[in-house]
């Protein structure tokens, strides 16, 4: 168990893609956005009530923009952990703490869905930027610690949508930034749909836990006993078993999962057939002439 001046940060990002969220709705009614945030939800909750010195920060990844739900604007910074007295209010009973914070979960999410205008074919989840902004929340906070503290950080991704290979380079910055920290920081995954290649090669690096719930109508119980506890307390659990990983890389052309390509040698593109100018970012390379000549001398005996 950590101890009370040891700062436990919990970063939740949760995929709120519309498009995909709406043709949840229709496979599997009993199954919604609302029941999903409600699930997670009581797992911040329990993050929070479990020690005073535990942080919790939620950020919503859209497939126009990754938005604070939580701490957002109208919270007080220093309000974002449970590091002070409870306080009973209204007569409930409530910790005003949890009570403050779900009512600016929901809220906040709220207006997130009211704003959203899909339009043209941009319908990809951006969970790389939502992964880089839980990164540099992750950094200021431990800037802002006190002589002495010591903060253990980490991450959970709730999938929902597939991924997106245009994000590979971006995702994979991201996981090695996060390998790269003075503390390392997990990044566990909890998929609600197909696999994800990028997140298990994430936890798989990271050190975190990878898991594709069997049920989406159980995911609060799967959150609270998979992904609640820390990295300390899970090797006293029985966990899921650890999944094959797959570190195949997808292409930038056909976005298919590759074992062998081209790599651009200038922006790391990965293609699957060779082309003398990488489409993006447009550098031209030189083929060599001998190279050339091989490749004429093979088509020569072929055709004899």
């Amino acid at each position: 168990m950590a101890s009370e001046d040891e700062i436990n940060l919990l970063v939740i990002v949760i995929d709120v893609n519309p498009i995909w969220w709406g043709q949840q709705s229709q496979r599997q009614p009993e199954f919604t956005l609302s029941k999903c945030m409600d699930a997670v939800i009581v797992m911040a909750n329990s993050h929070l009530v479990m020690t005073r010195s535990n942080k919790l920060a939620i950020i919503a990844s859209h497939c126009q923009e990754n938005h604070f739900l939580y701490p957002s604007k109208h919270w007080k910074a220093g309000d974002a952990s449970g590091d002070h007295l409870a306080v009973y209010g209204n007569g409930d009973g409530k910790y005003e703490l949890l009570s403050v914070a779900n009512d600016v979960i929901t809220e906040e999410i709220r207006n997130l869905m009211a704003r959203t205008q899909v339009r043209g074919h941009q319908t990809d989840t951006l969970l790389a930027g939502s992964l880089a902004k839980a990164l540099c929340y992750i950094h200021r906070v431990s800037k802002e610690l006190e002589a002495g503290q010591d903060m253990k950080s980490r991450i959970l991704v709730i999938k929902a949508a597939e991924d997106c290979a245009l994000q590979y380079m971006n995702f994979m910055n991201v996981i090695f930034a996060a390998q790269k920290q003075v503390s390392n920081v997990l990044i566990d995954a909890c998929v609600l749909d197909s696999d994800s290649g990028l997140l298990q090669q994430a936890c798989d690096i990271t050190g975190g836990q990878y898991l594709k719930i069997p049920q989406k109508t159980a995911l609060a119980q799967y959150l609270l006993w998979v992904f609640l506890p820390d990295a300390d307390q899970r090797s006293q659990l029985v966990l899921p078993p650890p999944v094959h990983v797959d570190y195949r890389a997808a292409c930038f052309c056909h976005r298919n999962l590759i074992e062998i390509g081209y790599v651009c040698s200038v922006c790391l593109s990965i293609f699957c057939n060779f082309s003398p100018i990488c489409t993006t970012c447009e550098t031209a390379f030189k083929i060599p002439l001998l190279q050339m000549m091989k490749t004429k001398k093979k088509k020569l005996k072929a055709t004899n």
